[in-house]
């Protein structure tokens, strides 16, 4: 058992989520009390099926919850089809301005469509998406940028700003409540994390419905990182968002993990181990940096929430192996202490400590999956 396990409920640990209705994107719930989901999105021509869903299987791997799809042309939309039938999360098709592809994609396995009503044409080109959206049990997603604002909001406003950002959402959002359409989620995403941050803080006062986070346009891998974990880490402590999406000049697969780790460095979702590593100084027993930097690649195959503590020395090693359920711990002459569940197991050498901490993990994974399987028949 995991020694958080044993710790008493941390006030000054709690999120207070904010009250949202809930939705479903396919399988996935997102909104009221179900976990906040992870998404990302392809880069691959949609048309080459098979390039798009071998990059889906990468995402899943990672722990994608939902992936998106762009969808530009018919040649997309018909591709997408046999992607939907191959992924085994739900896909959203992301549409711009083209209504028949909307229409198509619902048509074509699409759990939700990534759709602004107001972009789409006269009122009978929104109707028949909407009614497209109903008939094949797609959910919608309100997208809003600040880069591609209305041009009636944006000479009223005079350039894109938090008020005019929510008063575009909630233009598009009365158009799918006036056609009796309620399973939307809506994001209002800039790239500069203040502007998002402020639009995402208004939009969740004036509606109920899920947010679907972003700071778009984030930048490379370590920038853009920094940039989401930021804003949407801001957003996430306050309450806000029920799925969210890291938007990285990267492979789609980090921005996977960055979600991930910006949902458990909040303790909002619990996936693979959690690696609680010193930087290392001159009174460390062993090569900390090259340590952690072989173990989270070796590690990065398991799911399980775990949390393993890699300290240098005795100056915070007992104190951190305390609260994980594996720690290393560097001593002297060439060798550390094992702790498992917290508490003092058994020395080992450096020499063989990689090994020897991935064949723990991968051990005490396998224990936590069986009694998760025991525990599910037992209930049967």
């Amino acid at each position: 058992m995991s020694v958080q396990d044993h710790t008493h409920v941390r006030p000054w640990r709690m999120i207070d989520r904010r009250k949202s209705r809930k939705i479903r994107v396919g399988s996935v719930e997102v909104g009221g009390d179900a976990p906040i989901s992870v998404q990302s999105m392809t880069n691959t021509v949609t048309a080459d099926a098979a390039a798009t869903i071998d990059q889906i299987r990468q995402l899943e791997e990672a722990g994608a919850d939902i992936v998106r799809v762009s969808c530009p042309d018919v040649e997309s939309t018909e591709a997408f089809k046999i992607i939907a039938k191959a992924a085994k999360v739900p896909l959203v098709a992301d549409i711009h301005f083209h209504y028949k592809r909307g229409i198509e994609a619902a048509q074509a396995g699409a759990a939700c469509l990534r759709i602004n009503p107001g972009n789409i044409g006269s009122a009978d080109r929104v109707r028949e998406v909407v009614q497209a959206a109903k008939d094949h049990g797609c959910s919608i997603r309100i997208g809003v940028n600040a880069g591609s604002l209305e041009r009636e909001l944006l000479e009223r406003y005079g350039e894109p700003c938090p008020e005019a950002m929510v008063e575009s959402a909630l233009n598009h959002a009365r158009i799918l409540q006036d056609h009796d359409f309620h399973e939307f989620k809506i994001s209002v995403k800039a790239s500069d994390p203040f502007l998002t941050v402020a639009a995402y803080q208004q939009l969740a006062e004036a509606i109920d419905c899920p947010l679907h986070l972003g700071v778009t346009e984030a930048g490379a891998l370590r920038t853009g990182t920094v940039k989401s974990a930021i804003g949407m880490g801001s957003m996430l402590w306050a309450g806000i968002g029920d799925t969210i999406r890291v938007s990285l000049a990267a492979d789609p697969v980090e921005e996977v993990k960055v979600g991930f780790d910006i949902l458990k460095s909040l303790g909002l979702r619990h996936r693979g181990v959690n690696i609680i590593a010193c930087p290392s100084c001159a009174r460390q027993g062993f090569n900390v940096i090259k340590t952690v930097e072989a173990l989270e690649e070796r590690l990065a195959h398991i799911s399980t929430p775990l949390s393993l503590s890699i300290i240098g020395c005795v100056v915070n090693g007992p104190g951190e192996a305390l609260m994980t359920d594996i720690g290393f711990t560097g001593g002297g002459a060439g060798a550390g202490m094992v702790y498992m569940a917290g508490k003092p197991d058994h020395k080992q050498s450096n020499d063989g400590m990689i090994d020897h901490i991935v064949e723990l993990v991968e051990r005490r994974a396998a224990e936590i999956e069986a009694a998760k399987a025991a525990t599910a028949v037992a209930a049967e």
